[in-house]
């Protein structure tokens, strides 16, 4: 399968790059969190701008959720510095940090009122705000997460949907510099979590208020998110726009957490500026894009997504031979588990427009698998 390979749109990558030329809203310099001997954050620094949507990606223990509390200042850093708004926070308590933050168990007192929830924050501020101040604010809240008729309305009385708009206007109704946002749908149905992500990104678009998201859900962070910050053990292993983070992955770990790929080992025999020629487990040579700073002699992976697959039950000159292990109809596509004799199973994504040619497909028929030479990446195998 030798093709002409794809030159990435873009290589490498900065933790501290920002999306807006203005100063960035918050600042993360050499942040770091120990616990004991355990670093649950190791050396962050990013740029947050100013009206972006940035999402920290990763699983549980990554440090995620632990890098959102320093901004909040639930946590203090052990090294390094926070800044918001260019001011360090060393000294700032939580509560006198221009942010608020929404969490998973979205945290409504159930003896209050949908209207008095909301304006709990506000009657704490001092010096005091006038009680028709309150009110104006409330009701604005209100009208922007569409509650406008619930103000009295009690939490028990509300739906998981609807008790996720109290919190988030408790949270838009101080107007903070940020909105910070730990795992908010994790409760909520996969029909709901879907209506209320594009009602978070809709929010976020109507008020301009900077958003960091913390979320083990990579669907989710691809679909709300500017940029997505992907960590690992701490540490931020790749940031970028969620479309650079899916085409341009610079590792396995990035690959396999930000989608779905199909990983097949071997030793990289050549390099021709971004083209590779990488010999895997069948003893062929395969020519791909160059994904990482790799060296010819190194061991890596050829990832390659399923929907970059064609499948076919006819035989295709220089294609790879399958057999078919399972196959799974979803409505608007098929889930093909395919396997080669040597590479093993292959994962493919079919379209169901571009099914026709593989719909009469059944366990333990023979199969032709290819894929253009630009779909794949050979990335480092970690």
């Amino acid at each position: 399968m030798t093709q002409t390979a794809k030159i990435p749109s873009s290589g490498g990558y900065s933790s501290q790059v920002s999306t807006s030329s203005k100063p960035p809203v918050a600042e993360m310099k050499g942040v770091s969190k120990a616990y004991g001997e355990i670093e649950a954050v190791k050396k962050i620094n990013l740029q947050i701008a100013a009206g972006e949507f940035l999402t920290f990606l990763g699983p549980s223990g990554c440090g995620k959720t632990t890098a959102l509390r320093m901004l909040a200042g639930f946590e203090t850093p052990t090294m390094g510095t926070v800044f918001i708004d260019g001011e360090d926070m060393s000294d700032k308590a939580a509560h006198h940090r221009p942010v608020n933050m929404v969490f998973q168990s979205y945290a409504l007192f159930p003896h209050l009122t949908v209207g008095q929830n909301i304006a709990y924050g506000l009657k704490q501020q001092r010096p005091k705000l006038a009680r028709s101040l309150i009110n104006e604010k409330v009701g604005r809240a209100l009208e922007t997460v569409r509650l406008a008729d619930f103000k009295n309305r009690r939490i028990w009385e509300m739906s998981g949907g609807q008790q996720q708009r109290v919190a988030l206007a408790r949270a838009i109704v101080n107007e903070p510099k940020l909105l910070l946002l730990d795992e908010p749908l994790a409760a909520l149905d996969r029909k709901l979590r879907k209506e209320m992500q594009i009602e978070l990104q809709d929010l976020q678009r109507q008020l301009g208020i900077t958003f960091v998201l913390v979320t083990h859900d990579q669907e989710e962070a691809l679909s709300l998110s500017d940029r997505v910050c992907v960590m690992r053990a701490g540490e931020i292993v790749q940031i970028g726009t969620p479309r650079d983070l899916y085409d341009n992955p610079q590792s396995r770990y990035v690959a396999d957490f930000v989608g779905t790929s199909n990983f097949f080992e071997g030793d990289i025999t050549a390099i021709h500026d971004v083209k590779v020629q990488i010999n895997l487990q069948d003893g062929q040579a395969y020519e791909a894009t160059l994904g990482d700073d790799l060296a010819v002699g190194t061991r890596a992976c050829l990832s390659i997504r399923p929907e970059q697959i064609r499948l076919s039950k006819l035989e295709i000159p220089g294609a790879l031979e399958v057999t078919v292990q399972n196959q799974i109809f979803l409505g608007e596509h098929t889930e093909y588990l395919v396997r080669h004799d040597k590479l093993g199973n292959i994962a493919v994504l079919s379209p169901r427009q571009a099914d026709a040619d593989a719909d009469t497909l059944n366990k333990g028929d023979a199969a032709w698998v290819q894929w253009a030479t630009e779909a794949a990446l050979v990335l480092s195998n970690i």
